[in-house]
């Protein structure tokens, strides 16, 4: 088999998984609006309590991500990608079917909630394992000049899986009534997710680990190295896994507030049915899937740096413009400004995976690109819609929830700063650069 047709095969597997999980991942939040509010979380006061009481439970798989990376990363580190990879697939594609199984809040009390939010951390621990065995899988395969826009097709890989989330929601909310969709509707969507972990289990056995990962185990094996990966990137490299979640703090509250939130601002503040939500979102995660691997390609002709500012910048406006486009309740504007936030977005997400392999060597990468991509979820991702839906039950205003990102913005923007340039960096020279060091 020639190289490109490899790399071709390891970017297929990779993304197979990223599907799935972002499959599952999405269609939780989605729900967390649209059914769990009522299902699980009925007997709160009003909607928007019920709704919060929804996204508390939502970050719960954010609080697990972080030590699913650890974990995953020490063992990836240790074991390999591939075999961590296959693992993680399947306990997600476990817990969202059980999800499936729940009974309701009717049924069982206080239980539901409880059994919903254990599910959901083993969902978020499994995630959190995910992110950095699929990108490095790629990253160490590629070329030094082209890694931005092959480590890219795992990030286009979670607009795919949420393609496949909604398409799934909306055939599901338009073939039944409102009520049987949300008796037993809504179960269907998180069973079907069985038949998909199947196949991107199947397509990731298909794939090895990359040649410089092989070769970095070897000789951590012959030096007897014995201590956890993810102490040896706190130890030598603290800055950059800071750095690292510095970069990923706006991206990771842009996307939530995107593809989370807008679902909540557009149904709940603006009166929008589901779904007009559904297909704008649609929409969104088709452009968004196309723009990941342009923008990958952007950042290996002009630079990672370059690129993540356009996306950080944009980010700052987006708030102030999208809320009052999405006020409008006009099909072309709500979804122009849904979109526009995606594509905002893919200027950060696009080079990210290709510039945090760039940062850290072989032999604890994948703890330094886990711990710098998954604890930063914690205190954006997973509180970014929580801390909206209040804000705009407190002042009934969008402008609150626009200066939060905006800050956000600012937070990513100071990272960038103290970012070095990482094109073309080829992964030996940073291994040998860790070997003199340490």
């Amino acid at each position: 088999m020639s190289a490109s047709a490899s790399l071709r095969r390891v970017v297929v597997a990779s993304m197979a998984g990223t599907v799935v999980e972002w499959y599952e991942f999405f269609l939780y939040g989605t729900a967390a609006t649209i059914v769990f509010s009522k299902v699980f979380f009925g007997q709160s006061g009003s909607d928007l309590d019920a709704i919060f009481a929804a996204f508390l439970t939502y970050a719960v798989g954010f609080v697990a991500r972080p030590l699913g990376g650890v974990v995953f990363g020490h063992f990836g580190d240790k074991y390999g990608r591939k075999t961590l990879l296959q693992f993680s697939l399947l306990l997600v594609g476990a817990s969202t079917f059980l999800m499936g199984c729940l009974p309701t809040f009717a049924q069982i009390g206080y239980w539901a909630p409880v059994l919903l939010v254990l599910l959901r951390f083993l969902q978020g621990f499994a995630v959190g394992g995910e992110w950095g065995g699929a990108v490095l899988l790629v990253a160490e395969h590629s070329p030094a000049t082209s890694r931005g826009f092959w480590a890219s097709w795992p990030q286009a890989g979670v607009p795919v899986g949420n393609i496949l989330a909604t398409v799934v929601l909306l055939i599901l909310t338009a073939t039944m009534p409102d009520a049987a969709f949300l008796s037993w509707g809504w179960r269907v969507a998180f069973w079907l997710s069985a038949v998909v972990v199947l196949v991107g289990y199947y397509v990731r056995t298909k794939v090895t680990d990359a040649p410089i990962f092989v070769a970095a185990q070897e000789e951590v094996e012959a030096i007897k190295a014995s201590s956890l990966s993810v102490v040896e990137v706190l130890r030598y490299y603290p800055g950059k896994v800071l750095t690292a979640m510095g970069l990923r703090f706006a991206e990771n509250i842009m996307y939530y507030l995107v593809v989370t939130f807008s679902i909540t601002y557009l149904k709940v503040h603006a009166g929008v049915s589901t779904s007009s939500i559904l297909r704008y979102l649609l929409v969104a995660h088709a452009v968004h899937l196309v723009a990941i691997p342009l923008v990958g390609v952007l950042s290996d002709r002009i630079g990672r740096r370059p690129v993540y500012l356009i996306g950080v910048l944009l980010t700052g406006v987006w708030g102030f413009v999208a809320f009052p486009m999405m006020d409008s309740k006009q099909y072309p504007i709500i979804m122009t400004a849904i979109t526009a936030g995606l594509v905002a977005h893919a200027f950060m997400y696009a080079p990210q995976p290709a510039l945090m392999s760039e940062m850290f060597p072989t032999r604890m990468r994948y703890s330094g690109v886990s711990l710098g991509y998954q604890v930063t979820a914690i205190f954006a991702g997973s509180l970014a819609p929580i801390i909206a839906v209040k804000l705009l039950e407190v002042y009934k205003s969008s402008v609150p929830i626009a200066l939060y990102l905006a800050a956000a913005s600012a937070v990513t923007l100071v990272a960038l700063a103290f970012t070095r340039e990482t094109v073309g960096t080829d992964l030996a020279d940073v291994d040998c650069a860790d070997a003199a060091r340490v």
